[in-house]
């Protein structure tokens, strides 16, 4: 299987914040995008949500940004598709949508305003979208009797294991994710804590957080 890289860092949720300067009225809109067709959708459905704003100004970086799109959309170049991007850079988070949403409130903000205002309104939506650091799980499965489950659930407690599922029948078989960094030495503790008895059975690898 592919290994996962050791962090990836993203959006918690969706977020919609709003900023006026000079009049305009500038929308952001920002949410985690797995691939292009996930970012190309949600701008469709933002456009489609304020179908009557004066410019619709989006960006997104997708898998490290290889992938990395902009639309100034009406807006000169340079003053709005690209500093939304720069915004997501800095942020440092991946597989991220940012949707900027205007509506012209009478007064030119000039070049710089522009800069500012999109800058500072994408900058606004990502934060408060959340920013989360995912890390490597190794998942496992464990398959073991109800006193040692006892023991291996305190344990699993203090190691900070996220547990997926428990199944009680004449056995209990654990479903369980620990930090790829930890799975070594808690593959190798159960083992001892059994006596070579209870071994965890490899299952794969996902990105999750605690």
């Amino acid at each position: 299987m592919e290994h996962l890289n050791d962090t990836f860092t993203t959006l918690a949720g969706e977020a919609h914040v709003e900023f006026e300067e000079k009049k305009s009225i500038f929308i952001g809109h920002a949410i985690r995008t797995d691939n292009e067709q996930e970012a190309q959708e949600y701008i469709k459905r933002i456009k489609k949500q304020y179908n009557d704003a004066t410019h619709y100004v989006s960006a997104y970086s997708i898998n490290g940004g290889i992938i990395a799109r902009y639309s100034d959309d009406g807006e000169p170049q340079g003053t709005s598709g690209m500093p939304t991007l720069d915004a997501i850079r800095k942020s440092g988070v991946d597989n991220a949508c940012v949707v900027i949403t205007r509506y012209f409130g009478g007064t030119l903000l000039g070049a710089g305003g522009l800069v500012r205002a999109y800058s500072h309104t994408a900058s606004l939506a990502l934060e408060k979208a959340g920013i989360v650091k995912y890390e490597p799980y190794c998942e496992y499965e464990l398959k073991c009797g109800y006193s040692e489950y006892q023991k291996y659930n305190s344990y699993f407690s203090d190691m900070g294991i996220l547990i997926d599922n428990t199944v009680f029948e004449a056995e209990v078989t654990v479903c369980f994710a620990v930090r790829r960094t930890k799975s070594d030495e808690v593959v190798k503790k159960i083992t001892e804590m059994s006596y070579g008895k209870d071994i965890p059975s490899f299952l794969g690898e996902r990105y999750d957080y605690r």
